[in-house]
């Protein structure tokens, strides 16, 4: 989370996506760490089987898992982690240049429920130079949710000189 003038958004470290025109649609104009990956996703039930790869020459990034609820769907209240969390009617970017861009977000409120999951291999986070072992600490579900996301705008005219995404968010 990173926040720019008392306004929260999402702060977004990496993001894969199977169709490569959306991959370089995003990193162009939006300036999101996006990646190209091969994506399968299937559903047994309230079970959901996730495999993503991606088609780098490098090291091999990917993800295999499968997630399910384990109870009702609920929205989450004002004040609590999980409001905290889900309820960001913006994301923050940088370009290759420093200037920090803003993008509103509209999403009704996340119909969360609480969740369970097996993790067979989970390499993204280490990909992003951040330390990620054992099962998930905090973990919800929602089926789905529409989101509507307009143009990246400029928060600061200029660019940001030392001031790195990490330190951003704090």
């Amino acid at each position: 989370m990173i926040e720019v003038n008392g306004q929260p958004g999402v702060w977004f470290i990496s993001l894969d996506a199977e169709r490569w025109l959306a991959v370089k649609a995003a990193r162009r104009f939006f300036h999101l760490p996006y990646f190209h990956a091969a994506m399968k996703l299937s559903a047994r039930g309230e079970r959901i089987e996730h495999q993503s790869e991606r088609h780098a020459r490098q090291n091999r990034v990917a993800f295999h898992g499968a997630y399910w609820p384990t109870g009702a769907p609920y929205l989450a209240q004002p004040g609590t982690l999980e409001h905290f969390l889900t309820e960001r009617y913006c994301l923050y970017t940088q370009t290759p240049k420093g200037v920090l861009l803003r993008a509103d977000v509209h999403h009704a409120p996340w119909p969360l429920q609480p969740a369970a999951a097996e993790i067979a291999e989970n390499t993204i986070a280490t990909a992003q130079g951040i330390a990620a072992s054992g099962p998930p600490v905090l973990l919800h579900f929602a089926r789905r949710i529409d989101v509507i996301v307009w143009s990246p705008t400029p928060v600061n005219p200029f660019p940001a000189k030392g001031i790195s995404p990490v330190e951003a968010r704090q």
